[in-house]
């Protein structure tokens, strides 16, 4: 079973004889590879749709893996109880989403041995509600996928200072690691934050100068990382 590169590069951050969730599991076919092989002992698949999550019972009875993964229906962390899980992974939703679901079950989250999140916008309140609530990031990557580039945040229990505001933004790990996409991911961020500035100029609305101020800010931040990133080459 082959694996897309963004659900492979989740499942090369699960750690090994573990117990793995999949909390938005759609097909579970993350759950389906890891325990094909031979990589976690036990896999929870979980999704709140049910049409999800008749087809990952569907693919787990397809592979004879009914022993070994349990396809659960239920919404976020609600389908796992306290230290049942050793390994959760939240991927393909948005921050904001995985950041609820996070925050609904915080006391089982912080029982997780590793959390490995994979938020498709707003990565950056992920890193800060990380950073709130006990977190430190262990681990970062960045994947493309079908011409798309995603993020990939791994964390566990712990205290980290982020120095740098612009850091939630990119990644400190990212940064720190100098990845091989980070320039690409660089622009892509900076182009998205002059169009948002681009479209706060246009407006009308009497709050937006704060936040023209906000995207001055970030758009020289990640200028000025770029310039960096440029003269290390």
């Amino acid at each position: 079973m082959n694996l897309g590169s963004r659900l492979q590069g989740i499942a090369n951050y699960v750690l090994p004889n573990k117990v793995f969730a999949d909390i938005g599991t759609d097909h579970a076919y993350l759950p389906i590879y890891l325990i094909k092989n031979g990589i976690v002992k036990k896999a929870i698949a979980g999704d709140y749709n049910q049409g999800p999550y008749e087809a990952a019972q569907k693919a787990v009875l397809n592979y004879n893996l009914a022993g070994k993964i349990e396809v659960r229906l239920g919404n976020g962390l609600t389908v796992l109880a306290e230290g049942e899980a050793d390994i959760v992974a939240i991927a393909g939703m948005g921050g904001t989403t995985i950041v609820e679901i996070l925050s609904a079950k915080l006391n089982l989250a912080q029982q997780v041995q590793r959390l490995i999140l994979q938020p498709m916008n707003n990565a950056q309140g992920v890193r800060l509600w990380l950073s709130q609530n006990s977190f430190k990031i262990v681990a970062e990557d960045l994947v493309l996928d079908e011409g798309k580039l995603y993020e990939i945040i791994v964390a566990e229990k712990g205290i980290e200072a982020i120095v740098e505001e612009i850091l939630y933004e990119i990644g400190p790990k990212l940064w720190e690691k100098k990845h091989s996409l980070l320039e690409q991911h660089l622009n892509k961020l900076l182009n998205k934050a002059k169009s948002i500035y681009k479209s706060l100029n246009h407006s009308e609305k009497a709050d937006v100068k704060e936040k023209i101020k906000l995207y001055q800010t970030k758009i020289k931040a990640l200028e000025e990382k770029l310039q960096c990133l440029s003269n290390a080459k």
